[in-house]
């Protein structure tokens, strides 16, 4: 029988996303659950069909520790304009969860997705203090813990622009092509700019798109 080591995997969702929130999931589990994991279909939750993805999310967070940090759009535009820098804004991200499992739960190591510079997570894990085995990969997701965090953190943004859609009477598209223009240019009118910094993210190009003047009128 193998040493059962736990490991955090850490994964984020809507980042390549006009409308919607970051999110950012962490989930624990230990090497002796792998098979189990792979059985249930774990892996990138990139490459699952979307009710696929949703089932294994739904066992996933009934059966092992995780948490889910949802950082709305409102939030994320303020966080933002302070910072200034998506990667560190995912590194304040992913180590709020990590420190949230180290904090509850008995761990062994963390692995991340790779996004930008290491030294960016590991200062913030220093900074509050949080002293975790933390390894930053390419492909992370090829690890079955990330992939369990990336399909956590899909399904949340999932749910997330769902209820936005129907808070808001419109289909909210995910993404950043030409449609999402379309669908931002179409809350302008019906809601308003005001609102637009409500249900998406403002440093994306999609946004001066939405709000030309010329556009709509």
């Amino acid at each position: 029988m193998p040493t059962p080591i736990s490991i955090i995997g850490v994964d984020e969702s809507g980042k390549g996303d006009f409308f919607g929130p970051l999110v950012v999931a962490s989930f624990l589990a230990s090497n002796t659950d792998v098979p189990y994991l792979k059985e249930i279909g774990v892996r990138d939750g990139k490459r699952i069909s979307q009710n696929r993805l949703l089932a294994i999310d739904t066992e996933l967070r009934e059966r092992f520790p995780h948490f889910i940090l949802a950082i709305a759009p409102d939030e994320y535009n303020r966080r933002y304009q302070e910072i200034r820098n998506l990667n560190k804004l995912l590194a304040w991200g992913h180590a709020e969860a990590i420190e949230a499992l180290v904090k509850s739960q008995d761990v062994d190591r963390a692995i991340s997705d790779k996004f930008g510079k290491a030294e960016l997570i590991e200062g913030e894990l220093r900074r509050r203090k949080v002293d975790i085995d933390i390894r930053q990969l390419t492909q992370g997701e090829e690890i079955v813990q990330v992939a369990a965090a990336s399909i956590l953190a899909r399904a949340a943004f999932i749910r997330a622009v769902d209820s936005l859609s129907d808070q808001y009477g419109m289909d909210i598209p995910r993404g950043a092509a030409a449609h999402v223009d379309q669908a931002g240019r179409q809350f302008v009118r019906i809601h308003g700019i005001e609102l637009l910094d409500s249900v998406a993210k403002r440093h994306f190009k999609n946004y001066g798109r939405a709000t030309k003047p010329d556009l709509f009128g």
